[in-house]
């Protein structure tokens, strides 16, 4: 019974293609770095879009190719999120937060042919051009041709696009291309490569603009504060020209004043953030308050916003807050925390605790979770299992690796590395992790990977670190420590001093204690579970 329907593909260029015959007015906005706006239309977007992504084939960029993003939300970075696939090639964007060895594996791993760099990240780039070989052309934006760089083979960003003309056929006829890829943070060993599809992105979009998900229509304002590197900005840009909403992108703006001035000034009506992002913001509008009241969705990802933070928003802003929880490796969005009919008559507090939980599975998102053995548990809100999903924007395998059974299960579920419990009525909440890592402001750090740095000391022993609560990051790192018999005089500051050229700046740990001894499991392996428990109860420090 083939062939009964339309051959028509899902690729990324229909999305920009209805956004411009229908929505040709609406805007993007972007406040620059001097902080002044940039303002302009979907139809004009289109246009440069089309410009670009034939420079990119006159740049000698073929099907396939992976070229790099490196910089913030701002309208050129959005161009390349069009352009890119546009040209039939995979559009990796680029963490700007990652440790130099990291971003230089990234992109040597990646094979970018090309790198487009917002200036003002340019120092943070320079630190790793020197162990970059496959880059064939570096392209600038936001600055002058007067700009100094090591960089070789640099071209202006708007040279390329006032060069070429828009008179350009898409070369994304596919919709199994890949579009995107992101690598993960590298929790375990190296960076891994989530690698997106035309088909799967374009499916995340609908889904994502489901109205039982972030419902995205015509007359909303959205502003993606959550990294355009990070996870695709969670498809907001596609699902804004999807829909027809306005666009406001912060550029390198993500303090509390500018982001009350960006939704003020805009009446944003979405935001998606972290909740480090959201706190700053809490904090500004109550010793400065502005009109947020047109904000129907504040979207809460990356880590769990604070029950009491997302009362406070609600209670004394009247704000909406929505929680959200995916992964890089969904593209990422999974489930998301609306309230039902059914939790209508539930008194204030009993809805705030519902709100505090991930929510339910989007449609186009499967769950499950499962026990030691593998074995499918209950939806009863009780059971813990080890989270797994699958669905048409769920990665198959990372890039460059064969399917294993650390991320897939053998029937074809990805595993999450989340534990988890599940209510009758689907909505998840996570209660732990598989693995020992912190999640800082919507960033991962890898406790195994700071503890042997730490145990690379002469003067210590043993060392094990371990996530505490953090009011503004969610979660900040404790390292526990047992010095050698001759260095009991071993400082905290020694520790950090030690690891500071070692590590991110933010992975560096708050606090620093020091023990006889780490508790061990029957097999020897440090006993997180029992550190967390003894600095629950006041008895690590």
């Amino acid at each position: 019974m083939n062939g009964l329907m339309m051959d028509y593909q899902l690729t990324i260029d229909r999305i920009l293609e209805h956004a411009k015959r229908i929505y040709p007015n609406k805007t993007v906005t972007t406040m620059l770095p001097d902080g002044s706006y940039h303002q302009y239309t979907y139809a004009d977007m289109y246009t440069r879009v089309k410009k670009l992504s034939k420079a990119l084939v006159g740049l000698g960029v073929n099907p396939g190719d992976r070229v790099g993003t490196f910089g913030w939300n701002n309208y050129q970075h959005l161009e390349l999120y069009y352009a890119i696939p546009g040209a039939g090639a995979v559009c990796h964007t680029l963490n700007i937060r990652l440790f130099p060895e990291q971003l230089t594996y990234v992109v040597e791993h990646a094979e970018d042919k090309v790198v487009f760099i917002d200036a003002t990240l340019l120092p943070l780039y320079e630190r790793v051009a020197d162990d970059i070989s496959c880059v064939e052309h570096y392209v600038l934006y936001n600055t002058t041709p007067e700009t100094q760089t090591k960089l070789p083979n640099v071209i202006m960003y708007e040279d390329l696009v006032n060069g070429s003309d828009d008179d350009f056929e898409w070369r994304s006829t596919d919709e199994n291309m890949a579009m995107a890829m992101c690598y993960t943070s590298g929790t375990t060993g190296n960076p891994k490569g989530a690698l997106y599809s035309h088909r799967s992105m374009y499916l995340h979009t609908v889904g994502e603009c489901q109205a039982n998900a972030m419902g995205l229509n015509e007359s909303d304002v959205v502003l993606p504060v959550v990294p355009q590197f990070h996870a695709m900005a969670w498809g907001t840009p596609y699902g804004a020209a999807m829909a027809g909403a306005n666009l406001v992108m912060p550029g390198p703006h993500l303090q509390a004043i500018p982001l009350a001035e960006m939704i003020d000034k805009y009446r944003v009506t979405v935001a998606a953030g972290v909740p480090t992002i959201w706190n700053g913001l809490y904090h500004e509008l109550k010793n400065n308050p502005r009109d947020i009241s047109c904000i129907r969705a504040l979207v809460v990802g990356g880590s769990a916003m604070p029950r009491a933070l997302t009362k406070a928003y609600e209670a004394e802003l009247g704000v909406n807050v929505v929680h959200a929880w995916g992964m890089t490796e969904m593209s990422p969005l999974g489930t998301i925390c609306n309230l039902m009919t059914h939790h209508e008559g539930l008194d204030q507090e009993a809805k705030w605790d519902v709100k505090a939980t991930q929510g339910f599975p989007i449609c186009g998102v499967e769950m499950r979770i499962v026990d030691e053995e593998g074995q499918e548990l209950p939806w009863d809100g009780q059971q813990m299992g080890e989270l797994q999903v699958r669905g048409p924007w769920v990665i198959r395998q990372y890039f460059k690796r064969d399917v294993d059974s650390d991320s897939h299960t053998a029937d074809g579920w990805f595993r999450t590395g989340d534990v988890s419990t599940i209510s009758p009525d689907g909505y998840m909440n996570i209660t732990d992790r598989t693995k020992d890592l912190v999640k800082s402001g919507g960033e991962w750090i890898s406790t195994v990977e700071m503890e042997n740095y730490i145990m690379g000391h002469p003067k210590i022993m043993e060392a094990a670190v371990i996530a505490i609560p953090d009011d503004k990051w969610s979660e900040r790192p404790l390292a526990a420590v047992v010095p050698t018999p001759d260095g009991g005089d071993v400082t905290k500051d020694d520790v950090i001093e030690y690891l500071r050229d070692k590590v991110a700046k933010f992975w560096l740990p708050d606090e620093v204690v020091f023990i006889e001894e780490i508790p061990k499991t029957s097999v020897g392996k440090f006993d997180k579970k029992v550190l967390r428990a003894q600095y629950a109860e006041g008895e690590l420090g």
